[in-house]
């Protein structure tokens, strides 16, 4: 079992799914959120963007503004499809062009995790294969009008009516899916404060 008891553990996260995962993983933390503009440079692979903005808003937290037992967990999560990153939708009818985008097809998804401290910084991420059943217009419509999923990469959340319904395999973490890749992250925590 990590002990972090002599750790101040910030999670820059307003993600309440990011939030209760590190709950349930039974560490204590304190959320602070700092204003990123979550832009990155032309030119990255698909799979550094997500560190990259990860890195990015721990590079908000000054060395001066936290102390010598702090470790900052920052995190951003893309959802790509052949060759195309999937942020969040503006609006209803971008979020059904998403989801019917990714229906009847297998996606990925790419968590990238920042663990910062006065003296280190260590990046890693996850990937996760997510296979959606072709979906209905119906369908699409209900999911977006009942949970209006615009704070999703994606547009959708697995742990919501739409996953249980149309999600027919995982390969990788579902909690990377959620936005957290817990296990992975338990394993890097132990390791960064050896």
């Amino acid at each position: 079992m990590i002990n972090l008891d002599n750790y101040d553990i910030i999670l820059a996260s307003q993600s309440p799914r990011r939030q209760a995962l590190l709950k349930d993983m039974g560490i204590n933390f304190r959320v602070i959120l700092k204003e990123v503009e979550e832009t990155y440079p032309e030119g990255l692979s698909i799979s550094e963007i997500p560190v990259y903005l990860a890195q990015l808003k721990a590079s908000a937290f000054l060395d001066d503004e936290i102390n010598d037992n702090t470790i900052i967990i920052t995190a951003d999560t893309i959802v790509c499809l052949e060759d195309k990153v999937l942020g969040k939708p503006v609006d209803k009818e971008h979020a059904y062009e998403i989801l019917r985008f990714i229906s009847g097809k297998q996606h990925q998804v790419i968590t990238g995790v920042c663990l910062k401290s006065k003296s280190k910084i260590k990046t890693f991420s996850a990937y996760s294969d997510v296979y959606f059943r072709e979906l209905s217009d119906e369908e699409i419509y209900y999911y977006i009008n009942k949970y209006s999923p615009f704070d999703k990469a994606g547009a959708y959340g697995i742990q919501e009516w739409i996953g249980y319904v149309g999600i027919e395999r995982i390969e990788g973490s579902y909690f990377n899916v959620m936005g957290l890749p817990t296990q992975k992250l338990y394993l890097e925590l132990n390791k960064f404060i050896e």
